[in-house]
């Protein structure tokens, strides 16, 4: 069946003035205004109708275009992601206003993670920068390109808080702290929903994995999270709740169970915590499938019975199943779900399709028809200098023996490695509508950095991974990872004499992007076995060696931090990223990074966090003891601590100053430090505050983030930095579960990382 003929809203609605006059705007958008619509809207439904706004479906094989025109025409469909071509969206909108009774609008939804058409660093990456400003302009350009492609709303920003690498879907999120997590969460929402959903070129967000998704066991994905109620309110939660906060008009819940209770079926966390105690009055949507899953989770006996539990529980919307469509008629008719309670999801999604202006204007992200892209990846639709900026500023230098970087312009540069020239890998997992063939390798960057300057030579080295289990699996679903047919004897003999050939070597290697996504867990942490033979072949040629890493987790980087003589670590750095990196490869941007997340030495140091309890036999560094909290075959920190990043200056950081050493109750104390710039180049750096809570009612962190401040100096310059801390920096949630401020001493620590500080401390009274 041909897919149906667009005509303009304007036409339709001639056919329908009294719709026109009762549905469509102008309509004020203030919570009384919407009530009121949406009071109004809900009895003029049926029940079919109502039942259909709360499914959410997928185009693709499942559900075909032809099949999809038949559920609009039928009230059956909500609102659709995976469509993002202004042509495909304005259609199925059409079939809504010409098809459908009441001409309730659809809306559209995609995962715009990291970039819409413009791929920036995968959220990690982002995180590095420590930079709300970079997040703000990450937020607000994604937004504009999902929105100048029809998309109403995006499944991010993704706060799940995690300590484990082992865990794919950690390239999502923002790290292991919960400050960090928060600040970045809330910028990610305001940047992305701006002044109103409503406007042209913003989109709602619909913050996930609520809740706890990033502490499942064992780093395997969909696993079980259990945990203590005061762990859960004081680590995990806190980053939805900023979002939320920041206006976030929807949830995505979690596939994971919280305790033994799956998230799609846990009243508690999605009325008692989300609607109750937290009043938030937008949409809660299931992850993809989840319904379903809650009957090998083991909570519900069949599908009708998946079915009511996820309603009552307060599940609003259900992402790709038909279960709502096919088995809540009957329930209502049983009695086992009532008709109020249909009411009152239908009235959470018809409010965010208000919020989002949709009943002022159902094309209102569409624009007139004759504006569509003659070319939707267009290059003229990408923002590169913004990505190449973000980029930049996402890049952590980990290591620089005798001021190996940067590297001179000049003489002969070999690039090597299977990540050196992949269009593919640069721009991350949940890349959205980007296109690979339109990103920047790491080869290109710095041909185009040394063009006419140094010789640069090129050899792969290596594939990815010489285990053919490890490829097939990379390649399941799409041909993601290409294998050189040469043997990997070949591939290394290859490289070893382009190296030999050269004054200097980088080396890129690490991840493809399929090895940290959703589903992609993994017990080893560490760099594939054959890239490690190539980083020592390479090593063993005297030449020195840049390392350049490509990756979307904290791996164990033992090997590579012994045999390298300058590390960087540059995640998945996006459409720009091969120009970002050179940048910083050759000093025309002076690295700034900062690592959200402790890198261990082996995966058998997982969980390893900054922010940990002391244990009553702490392990002293300084004075080792046999009977403390150790490992005994490994040294017992992470290799790079939380906030830890280098420059290509040195910075000192001078003793804490306090405004006062008490604190009175509901007061304030301010803690400064002057950053100096001791170096012979400008750059930017981040002063970090810690706060130690040194005696409490229950056992508290060793240290935790509480502030942060980036910082621009020229060489020799200094900047005084002052962080107020008032009490509800104070605050934990107690063994009674009450969040509280206790009296007594506390210790401030300001640095650049987590491990090394200057520390003063007040008392709290």
């Amino acid at each position: 069946m041909k897919w149906i003929y667009s005509v303009s809203l304007a036409v339709t609605l001639a056919m329908q003035p009294a719709l026109a006059d009762e549905l469509f705007g102008p309509h004020p958008l203030t919570p009384e205004a919407r009530d009121a619509f949406v009071t109004d809207l809900l009895t003029k439904m049926t029940l079919d109708e109502k039942i259909g706004q709360l499914r959410l479906i997928s185009v693709g094989p499942d559900n075909p275009k032809e099949a999809i025109r038949d559920m609009i025409q039928h009230g059956q469909v909500g609102a659709i992601f995976n469509t993002v071509t202004r042509q495909d969206i304005r259609a199925m909108q059409d079939q809504v206003m010409q098809l459908s009774r009441l001409k309730i609008p659809l809306f559209f939804a995609y995962d715009v993670v990291h970039g819409q058409r413009t791929a920036f660093p995968i959220p990690l990456g982002v995180a590095s920068s420590w930079d709300l400003d970079a997040v703000a302009q990450v937020g607000r350009i994604s937004a504009y390109e999902a929105a100048d492609d029809g998309l109403n709303m995006t499944w991010a920003p993704m706060v799940d808080v995690t300590r484990e690498p082992r865990w794919g879907r950690g390239s999502e999120g923002f790290g292991e702290d919960t400050y960090l997590t928060s600040e970045m969460g809330r910028t990610m929402v305001k940047s992305m929903q701006g002044k109103s959903a409503a406007d042209r070129y913003s989109v709602m967000t619909s913050v996930k994995h609520f809740a706890a998704y990033g502490a499942i066991e064992g780093g395997r994905d969909y696993n079980t999270v259990d945990m203590s109620p005061q762990r859960l309110f004081q680590d995990y939660l806190p980053p939805y709740k900023a979002a939320l906060d920041a206006g976030s008009g929807g949830v995505m819940v979690a596939l994971n169970s919280l305790n033994g209770m799956p998230a799609s079926a846990d009243s508690w966390l999605l009325k008692d915590v989300l609607r109750d105690d937290w009043q938030f009055k937008g949409i809660t949507i299931s992850d993809h499938g989840a319904i379903k899953e809650l009957i090998k989770h083991g909570v519900a006996s069949d599908p009708q019975d998946a079915v009511r539990v996820a309603l009552k529980s307060g599940v609003n919307m259900s992402m790709s199943d038909e279960y709502y469509s096919k088995y809540l008629p009957g329930l209502v008719k049983r009695g086992a779900v009532s008709e109020q309670e249909i009411d009152d999801a239908v009235r959470h999604v018809l409010n965010v399709k208000y919020d989002m202006g949709l009943f002022n204007d159902p094309y209102s992200h569409l624009g007139p028809k004759d504006s569509d892209p003659v070319d939707t990846n267009a290059e003229s639709r990408l923002h590169r200098a913004e990505a190449r900026d973000v980029a930049r500023k996402s890049i952590v230098l980990l290591k620089n023996r005798l001021e190996t970087l940067p590297l001179k312009k000049s003489g002969t540069i070999a690039l090597i490695g299977p990540l050196a020239d992949n269009q593919r890998d640069i721009i991350g997992s949940w890349s959205a509508a980007a296109v690979a063939k339109q990103a920047v390798t790491l080869r290109q960057g710095m041909l185009n950095a040394t063009a006419g300057k140094a010789t640069l030579l090129y050899a792969k080295g290596a594939n990815i991974s010489d285990d053919k289990g490890i490829v097939d699996f990379l390649n399941l679903y799409e041909q993601a990872v290409d294998t050189d047919a040469r043997s990997p004897q070949q591939l290394l003999d290859d490289a070893v004499a382009t190296a030999k050939k050269a004054d200097v070597v980088v080396l890129a290697i690490g991840e493809a992007r399929g090895m940290a996504h959703e589903a992609s867990s993994r017990t080893d942490i560490t760099t594939p076995p054959n890239q490690l033979k190539l980083l020592a072949a390479l090593k063993a040629t005297g030449k020195p060696v840049v390392v350049v890493l490509m990756n979307g987790r904290p791996l164990a980087l033992v090997k590579e931090y012994q045999q390298s003589d300058a590390l960087l670590e540059t995640w998945f750095s996006g459409t720009e990223g091969g120009n970002a990196i050179a940048d910083v490869l050759f000093g025309d941007y002076n690295p700034s990074g900062k690592l959200p997340s402790s890198f261990p030495r082996s995966v058998g140091q997982i969980p390893i966090y900054y922010n940990h309890l002391n244990t009553g036999r702490p392990y002293n560094f300084e004075k080792p003891n046999k009977y403390t909290s150790h490992y005994y075959d490994a040294a017992n920190g992470p290799l790079f601590p939380f906030g830890y990043g280098l420059s290509y200056t040195r910075f000192t950081v001078s003793p804490v100053k306090l405004s006062s050493s008490v604190m009175p109750r509901n007061g304030t104390v301010n803690a400064s430090v002057t950053v100096t710039n001791r170096g012979d180049r400008d750059g930017a750096t981040v002063v970090q505050l810690y706060l130690r809570d040194q005696v409490a009612s229950i056992s508290r962190p060793v240290k935790e983030l509480k502030g942060f401040k980036r910082v621009m100096l020229k060489a020799g310059e200094s900047q005084t930095v002052t962080f107020p801390i008032d009490v509800d920096a104070l605050k934990f949630w107690n063994a009674r579960m009450q969040q509280v401020a206790e009296p007594g001493k506390f210790s401030v620590m300001i640095g650049l990382d987590s491990a090394t500080t200057q520390d003063a401390e007040f008392t709290y009274l």
